[in-house]
């Protein structure tokens, strides 16, 4: 055995990458085009876990969806995932390691379609030039962010504008829209 203790006596030049020499298919889940999905609904040392086996190469897909530890329906989607969603939220355990947890990571796919669905909303009810603008500013975050690695922020259009801001402005421009309307029936020339 080895008395030595402290760092490694070399270093290494470069971080291991898996699959360096294997030629990757951009399309193939996991390649640019099509990322992996995020990670939800466990705690943080679990997706901390998942993540590290994305990273390295260790990360297995679910081909098939996975029985529910709790309820045992064929409802869980995401790999290493113990619990469905239903259940973990329910019980409001980690879905992978099924342990009391209060801040789960990540949100839910129902959250997330509602939020897209108020912004769309929203934009729908804004006047034109703020419609445009807004469009603009959600496309000049898509291709910011194309360029890069994907990231946790994978709606900057959330980001930049709320959907409840978006809400006031356009009820506040549709309030001076009436007050227009009012002013102009008003007066007779």
């Amino acid at each position: 055995m080895s008395s030595r203790h402290g760092p490694p006596k070399h270093q290494n030049q470069y971080a291991w990458k898996p699959k360096a020499g294997v030629k990757i298919n951009e399309t193939e889940v996991g390649g640019r085009f099509r990322p992996f999905s995020e990670v939800t609904g466990v705690c943080l040392r679990c997706k901390e876990q998942i993540e590290w086996k994305r990273k390295y190469g260790k990360y297995k897909q679910l081909t098939e969806p996975a029985k529910c530890q709790r309820c045992t329906k064929r409802n869980v989607r995401q790999a290493y995932h113990n619990l469905c969603t239903a259940c973990a939220k329910e019980q409001k355990v980690c879905a992978k390691c099924s342990c009391h947890v209060e801040h789960i990571i990540g949100r839910d796919i129902t959250e997330v379609e509602a939020e897209q669905k108020k912004l769309e909303e929203a934009i729908n009810n804004a006047r034109e030039r703020e419609r445009r603008t807004l469009l603009r500013a959600m496309n000049k975050g898509k291709s910011q962010t194309s360029g890069k690695a994907p990231s946790d922020d994978k709606d900057k259009a959330a980001n930049l504008v709320t959907a409840g801001a978006l809400q006031e402005s356009a009820e506040a421009g549709r309030d001076d829209e009436d007050d227009d309307n009012s002013n102009d029936e008003g007066q007779s020339p």
